[in-house]
C-alpha cells in the first residue's frame, strides 16, 4: 500500500481535522506516509494510539509515520521516544501544509497551544467514506474541569466566524453531503471571543438561513447550561435542526458534579430535557457519563443511574474514569479500577435498555434515514437503522417505515422511490420518459451517491481509519 493513510482517534473534531490534514498533505506532496491523529481523553485512547503506531510500522515498514493530535500536543516526548515514529507535530502545526513537506526533517514541532487566538475554517469539500460531514465552529476550552486534560491539548476557546462556517457548509452541500454536524471542544462557548459575542443559537439560525439547501443539521456534545434561549427556540421551531441533542452531563450526583468543577447540577439537566420535550415531543437526548469518578460512593453512582431515567436519556456514551496526569482529580481518593468498570457496565446496560425502548416506541412510524453505508444509517432521532429492502446508495435520505428491532438496531423498509431525497446532481436530470420502466429507472435517478453517481475511476491512495 502506498499513499497517505490517516488513523484518527477520538472526537468529531479530530475527524474533521483528519480531512483537513488530508488536503494539506496533498498540497505538500506527501506520499507513502501514515498520519496518526491521537486522542488524550483517556489512558485507553492513548494506549490504542501507540498500538496503532506499532502496527502501522509493521504493515508499512517503508512509510513515514507522523504523529499528531492531543496526545502528541500534551506529551510530544513520549511519542518521539517511540522508534517507529519519524515526526511529531502539534495540533496547530497539523493544519499547515508545510508540516507535511517531504523535506521537513525536524523531528518534533509542537508550539505552545495556549498562545493560539484564532481558529480558521479549512474549506473541506468532502469526507472520505462518510455521508455525514463535520464542521469545526469552535476549538479550545477556557474551563478547567478537574478530570480533563484537553484544554492543554486544544488551547483557549476560539470561534470561527459565521460567514466562514456558512461558506464551508455550502461547499459540503454542493459536493453532496446531506447532513452536517457542528463540532467544537466547548461548543456552547461559541462566539464569546468574536466581535459582538454572537451566541451559538444566533449562529445556527444565520447558518440555516444562509444555506437553505442543507437538509439536516446536528450539534455535537454541548454543556446543559450553555444552551441559550435562541438555540432552544430553534430546536422547537426548525425542522432541519435534527431532534436529537447530546449533552455533556458527566455525572448525576451534585457533589460529584461539584468535585468535577462542572457548571450544572442534576436538576438543570432534568429541567432542560423536560422543557424541550414538552415543546417538541419527538426530541431525544444523549449524554456523556463518567463512572467511578474519585470519591464516588454507591449512592452517588445510583444518582447518575437514576438521572438516565429522570432526564429521559436514550443514547449514552459511558467512560470509566481515567486518571490524567496533572489534573486535580488525579490527586483525589480513587475508586478501584474494577469497581469503575463494573459501574460503567451498569450504566451501559441501562443505556441499552433505554435505546431499545426508544426503538420499540418508533415501530410502525415513518422515519427519515440518512443512508451511510451498506443500507445502514441514522434516523432524524439518531437511532441506528438498517434498511431491509431496496437499499439506496450512501448519501441519500430516505423515508421508510420502522418495522422491527434487531437488538440495538431499528429495521426499516423503504416502500417506494418517492421516499428518497435525491442528491443535488439529480436536479439537472430529466424525468423518466412517459411509459418508461418507472420503478427501476426512477430508482437509478433518485438514489445517487455522494459522488453524484460516478462509477469507477480507480480508488484513492488516501485512506482513513477512525477509532
Amino acid at each position: 500500500m502506498s499513499g497517505v493513510e490517516i488513523i484518527s482517534f477520538g472526537c468529531r473534531l479530530n475527524a474533521y481535522e483528519a480531512e483537513a490534514m488530508r488536503a494539506k498533505a496533498g498540497e505538500a506532496g506527501l506520499s507513502d506516509a501514515v498520519i496518526v491523529n491521537t486522542c488524550a481523553v483517556t489512558a485507553e485512547a492513548e494506549r490504542q494510539a501507540r498500538q496503532a503506531i506499532r502496527r502501522a510500522r509493521r504493515e508499512r515498514p517503508g512509510a513515514r509515520i507522523i504523529v499528531t493530535g492531543c496526545g502528541a500536543q500534551i506529551d510530544p516526548t513520549r511519542y518521539a521516544a517511540m522508534p517507529e515514529v519519524d515526526r511529531v507535530i502539534g495540533n496547530r502545526e497539523k493544519l499547515e501544509a508545510t508540516s507535511f513537506l517531504p523535506v521537513a526533517t525536524e523531528r518534533v514541532v509542537v508550539d505552545d497551544i495556549m498562545a493560539a487566538r484564532e481558529t480558521a475554517s479549512h474549506l473541506i469539500s468532502g469526507f472520505e467514506s462518510r455521508a455525514r460531514a463535520f464542521v469545526q465552529v469552535q476549538n479550545g476550552c477556557d474551563h478547567r474541569c478537574t478530570f480533563c486534560i484537553i484544554p492543554f491539548g486544544r488551547g483557549p476557546s476560539r470561534s470561527v466566524p459565521v460567514g466562514e462556517i456558512a461558506r464551508e457548509v455550502r461547499t459540503l452541500v454542493e459536493h453532496g453531503h446531506r447532513e452536517v454536524v457542528l463540532s467544537g471542544v466547548d461548543l456552547g462557548a461559541y462566539g464569546l471571543d468574536l466581535p459582538g459575542r454572537p451566541p451559538l443559537g444566533q449562529m445556527v439560525r444565520r447558518l440555516l438561513a444562509s444555506v437553505p439547501d442543507l437538509p439536516r443539521l446536528r450539534l455535537s456534545s454541548i454543556d446543559p447550561v450553555e444552551i441559550d434561549a435562541e438555540l432552544e427556540r430553534l430546536f422547537v421551531e426548525e425542522p432541519r435542526l435534527m431532534p436529537h441533542l447530546h449533552l455533556s452531563v458527566q455525572a448525576g450526583d451534585d457533589l460529584i458534579l461539584k468535585r468535577m468543577k462542572r457548571r450544572h447540577v442534576r436538576a438543570d439537566v432534568i429541567a432542560l430535557t423536560t422543557r424541550l420535550r414538552a415543546a417538541r415531543p419527538e426530541l431525544r437526548f444523549g449524554a456523556d457519563l463518567i463512572a467511578g469518578f474519585p470519591t464516588e460512593t454507591e449512592e452517588m453512582f445510583v444518582n447518575s443511574l437514576r438521572l438516565v431515567d429522570e432526564a429521559g436519556i436514550d443514547h449514552l456514551h459511558v467512560f470509566p474514569y481515567s486518571e490524567r496526569p496533572g489534573t486535580p482529580a488525579a490527586r483525589m481518593p480513587a475508586v478501584p479500577v474494577a469497581l469503575r468498570k463494573e459501574r460503567a457496565g451498569r450504566l451501559r446496560s441501562r443505556g441499552e435498555q433505554r435505546l431499545r425502548a426508544a426503538i420499540d416506541a418508533t415501530l410502525g412510524a415513518t422515519v427519515s434515514i440518512l443512508v451511510e453505508r451498506d443500507g445502514e444509517g441514522r434516523t432524524e432521532h439518531y437511532l441506528p437503522t438498517r434498511i431491509s429492502n431496496d437499499v439506496p446508495p450512501a448519501g441519500t435520505i430516505v423515508s421508510a417505515r420502522a418495522v422491527a428491532r434487531d437488538r440495538d438496531i431499528l429495521i426499516a423498509q423503504v416502500n417506494e422511490c418517492a421516499g428518497v431525497t435525491p442528491h443535488p446532481a439529480t436536479q439537472a436530470l430529466p424525468p423518466p420518459p412517459h411509459g418508461g420502466r418507472e420503478p427501476e429507472e426512477r430508482a437509478s435517478l433518485c438514489s445517487l451517491p455522494l459522488d453524484g453517481g460516478r462509477r469507477g475511476g480507480g480508488e484513492s491512495n488516501n485512506t482513513q481509519r477512525l477509532f
